[in-house]
């Protein structure tokens, strides 16, 4: 154990960016592993700031999210994606990965602005897939002619994202 460990810690990888800043492209090298469960993983360098991820894999395009594997951060290969580039635990792949769909960070400010007086808002936001929170502003933005209704649907997206749901109904 004490040697996987230490090569994992080996690993190059970028360094992380500042707090509050957009993640930037994470590239590394890593050797796959098998968990218990025989599920095949790629191991993370530390813990991303996002929870999707995309990018490429063995210079296969990959996009999936973090889970904690064996305690720590990964991201799980499915079979069906394994079979289809021939991957298997113990192999060396080059990883490029970023944050999938819209961040925090690259929001209008006035919405930027209402999750960050929201804490549980802004939580459950940066859990949520890449296609919930365009759907979400692909609704705010339909507004652009009217401030009074783009400033009411802010609200209720915050009100929505605070409940925990992931669409509006």
């Amino acid at each position: 154990m004490a040697s996987t460990t230490r090569r994992l810690r080996s690993r190059r990888a970028t360094a992380a960016p500042p707090p509050g800043s957009v993640m930037a492209m994470l590239r590394f090298q890593a050797i796959l592993r098998s968990d218990r469960r025989r599920r095949v993983y790629l191991p993370l360098p530390g813990k991303p700031e996002v929870r999707h991820l995309a990018g490429t894999v063995g210079g296969r395009r990959y996009r999936g999210a973090v889970e904690s594997v064996e305690g720590s951060p990964a991201l799980v290969l499915g079979p069906a994606w394994r079979r289809g580039c021939g991957l298997k635990a113990g192999d060396r792949v080059r990883v490029e990965l970023e944050p999938e769909g819209p961040q925090r960070q690259g929001l209008a400010p006035d919405l930027a602005a209402a999750l960050d007086a929201s804490p549980a808002a802004a939580a459950f936001w940066a859990e949520l897939a890449q296609f919930y929170r365009r759907a979400y502003l692909r609704w705010i933005d339909a507004t652009k002619r009217n401030p009074a209704l783009r400033a009411e649907r802010i609200a209720a997206v915050v009100a929505l994202l605070e409940r925990g749901v992931k669409a509006r109904p």
